[in-house]
């Protein structure tokens, strides 16, 4: 049996987990002590229609019948509330100093509004194509060029410096076909970063002088 201070204690919790979570947050504090009334503490007995004095849930019969010492915590598993709704719910097993478990602290999250809304969800943020990338997008042409040079490096699969001349066109290639060499003054900073000049720049991937001049 739990004494006055603990249970003061475990009443305090649940009130603050209820504010916190809001109304479809369920916290009932079970006392093993009197299986037939063992609800000492609820918050939120809307969600699953009970009150203080109501009589024990199968999380309370197993923690009776089963063996004390293998019963942990079991958190996140669905259970279901009155009229069908899902509750998402976690039970604590509370134990005195032989380990024998004299009490339950149980949560109970109505999440069927949530179930529903995120099956609305699934389908308009779902992707379709293997191009997905998990990836920042950039605030400027800075930005955007940097990501591109970065994107040939993964490209070629080996650093700048290890580049060898076919890297370096196969790279560059990469970065025309994109468009990197639309963005104004993007060939200076091309030519830099691969450590050549902006003329090899332009023979690796057959530019003209009208090229070169926008860039």
């Amino acid at each position: 049996m739990m004494n006055g201070p603990l249970l003061a204690c475990l009443k305090r919790i649940a009130c603050g987990i209820a504010q916190q979570f809001g109304p479809n947050c369920e916290v009932v504090i079970h006392d093993l002590s009197d299986v037939d009334h063992s609800i000492v503490a609820i918050e939120n007995g809307h969600v699953s229609g009970r009150k203080v004095g109501d009589g024990p849930s199968m999380a309370v019969l197993d923690a009776l019948s089963g063996q004390p010492g293998k019963m942990h915590t079991e958190g996140s598993y669905l259970t279901k509330g009155k009229n069908g709704r899902v509750l998402k719910s976690t039970t604590i097993y509370l134990r005195d100093e032989n380990e024998t478990i004299i009490a339950l602290f149980c949560l109970n999250f109505d999440i069927t509004e949530l179930s529903l809304a995120s099956s609305a969800l699934a389908p308009l943020i779902s992707v379709m194509s293997q191009k997905s990338e998990d990836r920042s997008i950039p605030q400027n042409v800075t930005e955007l060029l940097d990501d591109l040079l970065e994107d040939s490096v993964r490209l070629v699969g080996k650093p700048v410096p290890l580049m060898t001349r076919e890297d370096k066109i196969r790279a560059i290639h990469f970065l025309n076909k994109r468009g990197a060499l639309l963005i104004t003054k993007s060939g200076d900073k091309i030519s830099q970063f691969f450590g050549i000049s902006k003329y090899t720049l332009y023979s690796y991937i057959g530019g003209t002088s009208d090229e070169s001049s926008r860039s």
